[in-house]
């Protein structure tokens, strides 16, 4: 046996953190409508002074895993308010390592005054990017960002999030020709 302490990775820290600071057990309902035994809050997470960093970097890492790096993605986000937290995170590791990653941010509607744009931020027309969201239930939230994208003439290549429920968002996804990808799945953090 050795006397060697173990060091856990970030992608097991952050794990970790969710499951500490992130999964609420009781019945709850889902923006989606339908109930659960449990909830996962990330926003206690994405917005956490520990695991945000780590939220940019594990998913910056796994983006980048997956053939989509920064060499390939200009822009980062999704619909407000979840992939808000993602999208900065994101942002942020990146330029940590010396690379470009824009943010963005798709409203609901677009806004009534000002300039009326639905997607603040860097102009996203003709760039490739990653649509992001820290959960998805059903794939709605994120594939009415995704539409709201596409309109504005993005390349949408890729959609990202931290952790699936397991409860048809993949499928949906991948059904609108995106491939679909999360850091953690329920059995990750014990839920299954």
């Amino acid at each position: 046996m050795s006397n060697e302490t173990f060091s856990p990775t970030p992608r097991e820290q952050l794990r970790d953190l969710i499951k500490e600071l992130a999964v609420v057990h009781g019945k709850v309902t889902l923006a989606s409508g339908k109930e659960a035994d449990y909830y996962v809050d990330l926003r206690r997470v994405t917005l956490h002074h520990l695991a945000a960093p780590l939220v940019g970097h594990v998913l910056l890492d796994h983006l980048e895993e997956a053939g989509y790096s920064t060499a390939d993605v200009d822009a980062v986000g999704g619909l407000t308010m979840g992939a808000d937290p993602v999208a900065l995170a994101l942002l942020h590791a990146a330029a940590s390592r010396g690379q470009d990653l824009d943010a963005f941010v798709v409203r609901k509607e677009g806004k009534a005054h000002g300039l009326q744009r639905r997607i603040e931020g860097p102009d996203v027309a003709g760039r490739n990017v990653v649509a992001v969201e820290d959960t998805s239930t059903t794939g709605g939230s994120v594939l009415t960002a995704v539409e709201a994208l596409r309109e504005a003439g993005a390349n949408v290549v890729a959609v990202a999030v931290i952790v699936d429920r397991d409860t048809g968002a993949r499928e949906k996804i991948e059904a609108a020709g995106l491939e679909y990808l999360y850091l953690y799945g329920l059995a990750d953090l014990g839920l299954s």
